[in-house]
């Protein structure tokens, strides 16, 4: 008996296999000189496919060495013209001539080759798709309940993070390192398990790389040259959290219920984006009853069937926008938000009447606005994003309300520079903390007031810590704890309990500090009322572009008021470097600078509310 496979069996690696069952025992296999060629195509762009399928035909040349098959190579190599038009079926007719001319039967796993091959009158053994579980897959033996993604490279011991969204850690999850044929035969595993699991796809491949979802798990193989050495990174959800969990307010499951239908889902790597995506478009689906589609590339989000996920088509997200236009999804989530043309994307189709939810990095709430700017035009901003959620640590940290009104900006005072403004509003409070608007060519962005962050678990389990360590030393007291960050705290007191807690010689409250491992602060409620009534000289200076306020490193993160003659002008946040930058070509710069010529004090205010 002869057979002729051809490449997509052959990349399978279900080839020697096959031959080795008593049906084919002692068949004379014949190599088409084409599959030879696009393989070796593919393996010098770096593709696993290529790499696969020759490693294929090693197996196949050890099985003819040991006298189990019979094996040749025939036919002419490819012209590069006719490698490069493999995807419209010159090599596969190549090779179905191959098994004509040698009256063989042609083993396949492509449903069309096996079509195309039958209406030519050849015999075709056609090789359906198996289901593999995916648990077979070496891989996974590195994953536990708590680990997130899985790092292995060639010569580097094999890392892992683990934890949750927040509280993730790199540890060594082996004690030697990998060699390069041990990541090798892993690569190749995936590759072909791919290949045979109807719910695994290879989203992407190309010189040096591919991305393969494999059920949960996202899989990226990196080899040189793209790489300085051969790399997979897996990447699984820990946990798939459910819309409840997040125990938001009725408030605010009210907006998304009613009136969201442009949202973006902002926070920093690593911080439970996707996880929180996940569970709005669940949400959507289960509870609004509403059809909900997404776009990804790669499809990594954990959802129900009856949530479809698509792809870019023909390496496309604008093709694929095009057909969800057709099926008019209620809801449909973009994971991610990256390049001009995905903020682009989202904007046509959340302006053609769908609800979108985006995706978008973003280190600072305000950050995720200010990504559009630029890539649409100002005015149709609230157009586009109604609800901006922060997520930090796997929390809803913040949640930014977006709308468009015609006012002067925050600031300027002349009734004649009345223009559109995006105001950006804290949800919970109402509170306007963000405006952007155009002064001139320039787009600027605002800071209003502070923005309502929660806590973090963190400071909030610390600040109860502090709290309860300080009424056993002082007990009865009157307390109240400000984290200033993890690691450094004020308290505040009564001035008669102050003495009891610093001890002798400051004995006493190191012990306190040594327990709880924070440095603590402690002031009098008196002086902290003083401060906020206090007003202050400020250092002005001229940078650049820039007008400076200076408040020193000890303010950083501090709100103020800023007083012109003891009227109030603007309230903003100091920054990383203790500093308040104001714009030189905006009316506050102005004001400012024009006080100073006149002699006329600015002052600064703690901001009370």
């Amino acid at each position: 008996m002869k057979i002729v496979p051809d490449t997509s069996v052959i990349v399978d690696g279900r080839i020697t296999k096959i031959v080795q069952e008593e049906e084919f025992r002692g068949c004379e296999i014949v190599i088409p000189e084409a599959v030879v060629s696009e393989l070796e195509n593919q393996a010098n762009r770096g593709r696993e496919t290529g790499f696969n399928g020759l490693e294929e035909l090693k197996n196949l040349q050890e099985l003819y060495n040991e006298g189990i098959i019979n094996l040749i190579y025939v036919g002419k190599r490819p012209t590069l013209e006719q490698i490069s038009l493999a995807k419209g079926g010159e090599i596969d007719a190549m090779i179905r001539d191959t098994a004509q001319n040698n009256e063989a039967t042609l083993i396949t796993s492509d449903k069309v080759q096996t079509e195309v091959a039958k209406a030519q009158g050849l015999e075709v053994i056609y090789l359906k798709q198996e289901m593999v579980e995916y648990k077979d897959l070496e891989i996974t033996k590195y994953f536990d309940e708590s680990t997130m993604s899985v790092h292995l490279k060639e010569d580097v011991v094999p890392m892992a993070k683990k934890g949750t969204p927040g509280n993730v850690k790199l540890v060594k999850i082996g004690s030697r390192p990998l060699s390069y044929s041990k990541i090798e035969t892993m690569a190749r595993e995936i590759v072909e398990r791919a290949k045979s699991d109807f719910k695994s796809f290879i989203e992407i491949e190309r010189e040096g790389a591919t991305v393969i979802q494999f059920r949960e798990y996202r899989i990226s193989i990196a080899r040189p040259p793209f790489s300085d050495g051969f790399e997979i990174t897996v990447v699984r959800p820990v946990a798939k959290v459910s819309f409840k969990d997040y125990r938001l307010p009725d408030k605010l499951i009210e907006r998304l219920r009613e009136r969201a239908k442009g949202i973006l889902i902002a926070g920093p790597p690593g911080a439970g984006k996707t996880t929180f995506a996940q569970a709005i478009a669940e949400f959507y689906s289960k509870d609004l009853q509403s059809v909900v589609k997404t776009m990804e590339s790669p499809r990594d989000l954990q959802v129900g069937d009856e949530i479809t996920q698509y792809a870019p088509l023909e390496r496309s997200m604008e093709k694929t926008a095009d057909i969800l236009l057709l099926v008019r999804p209620d809801y449909t989530i973009y994971d991610e938000l990256r390049k001009t043309r995905d903020f682009r994307i989202f904007a046509d189709m959340r302006l053609a009447g769908v609800g979108m939810i985006g995706v978008v990095h973003a280190t600072k709430p305000i950050d995720a606005i200010q990504r559009i700017l630029g890539r649409v035009e100002l005015g149709i901003i609230p157009s586009i994003v109604d609800t901006t959620i922060f997520i930090n640590n796997g929390n809803v940290a913040a949640v930014y309300d977006v709308s468009l009104t015609v006012k002067v900006p925050t600031g300027m005072l002349e009734a004649d520079l009345s223009r559109p403004v995006i105001e950006i509003r804290d949800f919970d409070t109402g509170n306007l903390v963000h405006e952007i608007y155009t002064y001139g060519e320039q787009t600027i962005v605002m800071d209003i007031g502070t923005t309502t962050y929660e806590k973090t678990p963190v400071q909030k389990i610390a600040e109860r810590e502090i709290i309860k360590e300080i009424k056993r030393t002082v007990p009865g007291a009157r307390i109240e704890v400000d984290m200033k960050s993890d690691k450094r705290a004020t308290v505040w007191m009564d001035e008669e309990h102050i003495p009891r807690l610093i001890g002798k010689k400051g004995k006493t409250i190191d012990e306190v500090e040594k327990r709880i491992g924070i440095s603590i602060g402690v002031e009098p409620f008196q002086e902290r009322t003083k401060q906020l009534e206090e007003k202050y000289g400020i250092d002005v200076e001229l940078s650049g572009n820039y007008v400076i306020l200076n408040f020193g490193k000890d303010n950083i993160g501090t709100p103020f008021d800023i007083l012109v003659n003891g009227d109030y002008l603007f309230t903003a946040t100091v920054g990383k470097k203790g500093t308040i930058k104001i714009k030189k070509d905006i009316e506050l710069a102005t004001i400012i600078l024009d006080a100073i010529q006149s002699g006329i004090p600015i002052e600064a205010r703690l901001r009370t509310e």
